[in-house]
This record gives structure tokens, C-alpha cells and sequence, in this order.
């Protein structure tokens, strides 16, 4: 559940003790910014990021954003940090057998469940010469490169959880930011996740639209088998585990389904055991799909995974986002 530091974040005015630490954060930030010269990877690349801490749902946007560049023709791939794997120092071709331990667990469900080629590095430039090299990819999508500045890009896509916004307006560790609020005017769109935030007046010139995440069918954990509608359980105690940025929006999305939910927060990118599941005996056990690519041979038969999507009706933006995208492909030819 939410610590001291981001109820603080979220919830309360910065603290005068840490104001001067964050000051000095941005400045760092925006002269390395100033000092870095972005590299080009030889096809248009397109960041999906944000510019705050914690969960905001990029890599459903990912995904979403997956699709839609196939539905349009074009061949995407993604590049990611790998956060939570033990390779990555030089960049690495995303396999089946690949385990979430070795390549993290965001790239892992993306590379599952779009089909798409991902590579991961700690080096975003050289991880998306490989994806090129090798994959014959025509599109980059930079899963969380927002601040990755050595990697070039022609789009920039900014997710804001709408639920918490950007919470106090500080950098860190004074407020949850990354960046300033100011970076918002820079991006060329901004996907708002639930909530009712909106972008501020200075962001006004940027295109954006809310999204929110819509549930699935629930699937079998072991087998990834479909097993009915998740309003089948309505009514019903739930264990439900979330190991993500924000497990809240997990649990909130259960109990709007009208289950009774009983939450086990983890820590984001939580490396599960079979002693996290142990003592969850009785009720069904529901978990996020980033989470069920850790937890398979751990949790029991019980469990189930709740799959969510983009629930994204902008006919304006997404017919700016082809053009955009037409314009750079046609460039580069």
C-alpha cells in the first residue's frame, strides 16, 4: 500500500526540507538533458513514458499502441530497460524461453502477448540497432524511455494516471516527478488513465484523451485456458495479488466488477515465491498478467489471471497518430 513518502507525494504540499534537494535534482536533470545528443536507429522511434513515479499503465498503452501499428501495416517492435532481469547489460533479444528473472517481466508479457520482437538494455540506442539489425522492424516503441535522452525519437507519448495525477507538482523526493510539469508541453500526446485530472494550462497545445482499462475473461494461470467472465465471481471473496506501480487500480477494478476483495500488495516487478500464495487458502486467487508470468508453478490450480486493455475511443487522436506516423514512414522512404 501507499508508503509515508508518496502519501506525502500525493496528498500534501512538498516538503520545505526536501524543496532544495529537489532544485538541485532538476537542475542535474536538465543539464544532463542539455548535454545529451540523441542517436538515430535508422527507423522513427515512438516513447510511451511519463514523467512521474510508479504505475500510470504504460504498458497496456504499449500494447494498445502495438496493435494499432499492425492494424496500420507497419512492423513494430519495443525496447525496454528489462527492469528486474539479471541480462540486459548488453542488449538481448526477448525469447520464449526466456524466464521474467532473466529479461524482467514487462518484456516478457509484451513480447506473449503482442507477437511483437522486444529487446532489452540497459543501453536503449544500442537495444534498438539490434531490434532494427535483426528484426526488420519499421517502427520502435520505447516501453518507459521518456528520460532515456541518447535515444533519438520522432513521438513522444506522455501516461498520466488519472487517479493521482502529477500528486504534490514536485520533483523528487520533494513529489512524485520525474521532470517537471513543463516537460507535459513538450510531448506530442497525453493518454490521461481513468480519474478526472486534465492537463494543466501550460500542456494546452497538447493533444490528449482519457483511457480507461477494461477487464477480460479470466484465463487459468497454469494453462492460460479461458475461463468465463470475471462477473462470474461477483459476489464472492477473492484473494486478489498485485505486484505493480499502482496496485490500488487492480483492487478497484475487482471491487467495480462487484467482488469481494481481499488485496495483497507487492512491490513493483516482486519476484513471487510459493510462500507469497501459501497462506491464501479457500477463496479464488486473481492476478494481473504482469504478474502471472512470475507466478506460474507457484500459485495453486485456484488462481486465475484478470487480462485488461485499452479502452481508447479518440477517433481525432488516433487518426492524428496515423498521420503522424504516415508522414515519418514516408519520410524515411
Amino acid at each position: 500500500m501507499p508508503t509515508r513518502l508518496e502519501r506525502r507525494w500525493y496528498g500534501a504540499t512538498p516538503s520545505p526540507l526536501l524543496t532544495p534537494v529537489a532544485a538541485l535534482y532538476t537542475a542535474i536533470a536538465a543539464r544532463r538533458r542539455a548535454a545529451t545528443v540523441p542517436q538515430a536507429v535508422g527507423v522513427p522511434v515512438i516513447v510511451v513514458g511519463n514523467i512521474s513515479v510508479g504505475g500510470t499503465g504504460k504498458t497496456p498503452v504499449v500494447e494498445w499502441l502495438v496493435r494499432q501499428l499492425v492494424d496500420a501495416g507497419l512492423r513494430p517492435g519495443v525496447v525496454s530497460r528489462g527492469y528486474g532481469g539479471r541480462l540486459g547489460r548488453r542488449p538481448v533479444r526477448v525469447l520464449p524461453q526466456h524466464t521474467p528473472a532473466e529479461v524482467g517481466d514487462e518484456p516478457c508479457l509484451i513480447a506473449a502477448s503482442t507477437g511483437a520482437p522486444v529487446v532489452i538494455g540497459r543501453d536503449r540506442v544500442a537495444a534498438a540497432r539490434l531490434l532494427c539489425e535483426h528484426a526488420a522492424v519499421d517502427v520502435v516503441i520505447a516501453d518507459d524511455g521518456l528520460q532515456h535522452y541518447r535515444l533519438g525519437r520522432a513521438m513522444e507519448i506522455c501516461v498520466v494516471d488519472g487517479v493521482r495525477g502529477l500528486g504534490n507538482g514536485a520533483c523528487l523526493p520533494a513529489g512524485p516527478l520525474r521532470e517537471p510539469a513543463q516537460r507535459l508541453a513538450e510531448v506530442d500526446f497525453i493518454l490521461v488513465n481513468g480519474g478526472d485530472w486534465q492537463p494543466p494550462a501550460l500542456a494546452a497545445g497538447t493533444p490528449w484523451a482519457r483511457f480507461a482499462l477494461r477487464v477480460g475473461a479470466l484465463r487459468r494461470l497454469g494453462d492460460g485456458t479461458p475461463a468465463g467472465a470475471l462477473s462470474a465471481l461477483a459476489g464472492q471473496r477473492v484473494h486478489a495479488v498485485a505486484g505493480i506501480g499502482r496496485p490500488a487500480r487492480f483492487f478497484e477494478m475487482l471491487t467495480a466488477q462487484g467482488l469481494q476483495v481481499q488485496p495483497h500488495p507487492f512491490p513493483d516487478h516482486h519476484a513471487f515465491t510459493a510462500a507469497d500464495f501459501a497462506a491464501l487458502s479457500g477463496a479464488p486467487i486473481l492476478m494481473t498478467e504482469k504478474d502471472a508470468v512470475k507466478a506460474r508453478g507457484l500459485a495453486p490450480d485456484r488462481a486465475w489471471v484478470v487480462p485488461v486493455t485499452v479502452d481508447l475511443h479518440a477517433p481525432a487522436l488516433t487518426a492524428h497518430l496515423q498521420q503522424r506516423l504516415d508522414t515519418l514512414i514516408h519520410d524515411r522512404t
